[in-house]
């Protein structure tokens, strides 16, 4: 078992900066072991992952989908976060034209609970 979500994700996918170098990495090759510990992982879990694999948001191996779902994820476990919203939202608009209205509605709901 990998012991943290970041080992995991760094096994399935890889990374850029440091090699994988984990044995499990070998016999885990199926996208619902991930899945299901992104699923289940805390958004400080999340939020370590995504900092640590794609530092620059433009760069990483994780899959586009990967990160929707791991910012829709820490989002939900923390609703009220303004730079989250922000910085989930600047994850969309790195990665394609058919999220900017989600983006726009995040950063609009950022500006909106940091006003109130």
């Amino acid at each position: 078992m990998h012991s943290t979500l970041t080992e995991h994700a760094r096994c399935r996918y890889g990374d850029e900066y440091r090699p994988a170098v984990v044995p499990q990495c070998a016999e885990d090759r199926d996208d619902r072991h991930f899945i299901e510990s992104l699923t289940f992982a805390d958004a400080e879990a999340i939020l370590a992952m995504l900092h640590e694999l794609c530092p620059n948001i433009v760069d990483g191996l994780l899959p586009v989908w990967v990160r929707n779902l791991a910012y829709r994820l820490a989002l939900l476990q923390r609703p009220d976060d303004p730079a989250l919203m922000r910085e989930a939202a600047q994850n969309l608009r790195m990665h394609g034209p058919d999220w900017d209205d989600i983006a726009a509605d995040l950063e609009h709901n950022a500006t909106s609970l940091e006003a109130s």
